[in-house]
């Protein structure tokens, strides 16, 4: 059990019991009703019932005291094996700290309330495994292991000296991500499927943190994205794109990705194109104003990725809001990694600020991310028969200042997994 120390009412939980209700609480259940005055009741690992205060019984009681349910939150683009967005740190580290870097990052994010995460890159099967059976504390990991790039592009690590410095360096559970060509694009997607990746990633367009491209500039040619759609839908898996130029986002949409990622310069016809597909958004907003912070705080980043960190802040705020206005699906990530783990929830702040409600940017976090991922069967919202990943928050639901701290208990499937045993 990891957090902070609190107090009454979540400090007498009891363990051991098999059918457990929670009352006086007010309910956010992610269905698209405000909170509302409910007890719920849980039966080892999944909800059973939800039904009007005090008319639930069960083994055992937990009184919630006023305190708001949220059905356990997602990060749909973390990285959960970095820890800086500086490369000259990344590459004095031994290469196996990553991973005991990976399990106090789980430790963080799993402590904000977010019980399930889409890593974008770099978290191996080992990773979703330690997870998985217990053996490191974290939210539920669904992973791509590394981002699929063309030569030259976003996830290309070359420098003009000639050397690489990795981001995520491939080893025997992470395999190269360099790929030109349909034959190519092909073997690899099978390559990634059989080292255990549920959801692929590719880059259709430069980004901010690589020195030799520009994010405006479209990555792999549609022929490309067919051959990768058509691979990963064969194996059941969904695509997501780093995609941060409008004729890459368009490329992107027009294959058939299930998720554009960023969409810094994501264009009017862009938008319409993610309308009409049904593509889903994840704006990271987070993710370029962090890159900017730690410049500021002593990174060591090349010129050219201050330059383009700069430029996409105010542009990338300005796409996001546009989508929002005009009802594209949205759902909430950050790339954590680049910026601080368990911070993840500032996100939500941007996503207000952005033009969209507190309401929806929390369902973002919770029923709509649970769609995006194929796990909305089990999660993201409060309802019967889902599983019992419950959040306790003090204060209110839709005032996202300081969230964070006030995330007094966390419930992964029925466990209470952060909150002292009192």
């Amino acid at each position: 059990v990891i957090g902070r120390p609190f107090s009454h009412p979540f400090a007498d939980y009891p363990a051991g019991m098999s059918r457990t209700v929670f009352t006086g609480a007010k309910v956010f259940d992610g269905t698209g009703a405000d909170p509302y005055p409910a007890d719920v009741v849980i039966e080892r690992e999944r909800i059973v019932a939800i039904g009007p205060a005090g008319s639930s019984d069960a083994d055992a009681a937990v009184d919630v005291g006023g305190k708001t349910l949220l059905p356990g939150l997602f990060d749909t683009h973390t990285h959960v094996v970095v820890s800086t967005a500086d490369l000259w740190q990344i590459a004095q580290k031994p290469f196996s700290l990553q991973f005991f870097e990976a399990a106090r990052n789980l430790r963080a994010t799993l402590a904000a309330g977010i019980t399930t995460v889409r890593d974008a890159g770099g978290a191996d099967l080992g990773v979703k495994e330690a997870v998985a059976s217990g053996v490191v504390p974290g939210p539920r990991v669904q992973i791509s292991l590394v981002m699929l790039s063309q030569t030259g592009g976003h996830g290309d690590d070359w420098l003009p000296s000639g050397d690489l410095i990795h981001f995520f360096q491939p080893h025997r559970g992470l395999p190269e991500a360099i790929v030109d060509g349909p034959d190519e694009m092909r073997r690899k997607v099978r390559e990634l499927h059989r080292m255990g990746a549920e959801v692929v990633k590719v880059a259709t367009s430069g980004g901010v943190l690589s020195t030799r491209d520009d994010p405006r500039q479209a990555h792999f040619r549609p022929a490309e994205l067919d051959v990768l759609v058509e691979e990963a839908t064969a194996a059941g898996m969904f695509v997501m794109a780093h995609a941060q130029g409008a004729e890459g986002i368009k490329n992107a949409v027009r294959a058939g990705i299930r998720s554009i990622e960023h969409g810094v310069y994501l264009d009017d016809e862009g938008i319409e194109l993610m309308l009409d597909r049904g593509t889903w958004l994840v704006p990271t907003l987070v993710a370029p104003q962090g890159v900017v912070d730690a410049i500021e705080a002593g990174a060591s980043l090349p010129p050219a990725v201050e330059e383009k960190a700069r430029a996409a802040v105010g542009t990338h705020r300005a796409a996001i809001s546009r989508a929002v206005e005009a009802g594209v699906r949205i759902a909430m990530g950050t790339d954590s990694g680049i910026t601080a783990h368990g911070q993840n929830l500032r996100e939500l702040e941007l996503m207000v600020a952005g033009g969209m409600t507190p309401a929806s940017a929390l369902e973002a976090t919770t029923r709509t991310a649970a769609e995006l991922k194929g796990l909305d069967a089990d999660l993201g919202t409060i309802e019967p028969g889902k599983l019992a990943d419950l959040d306790g928050l003090a204060g209110d639901p839709y005032d996202f200042a300081s969230y964070r701290e006030r995330v007094e208990a966390v419930w992964k499937a029925g466990e209470r997994v952060v909150g002292d045993e009192g």
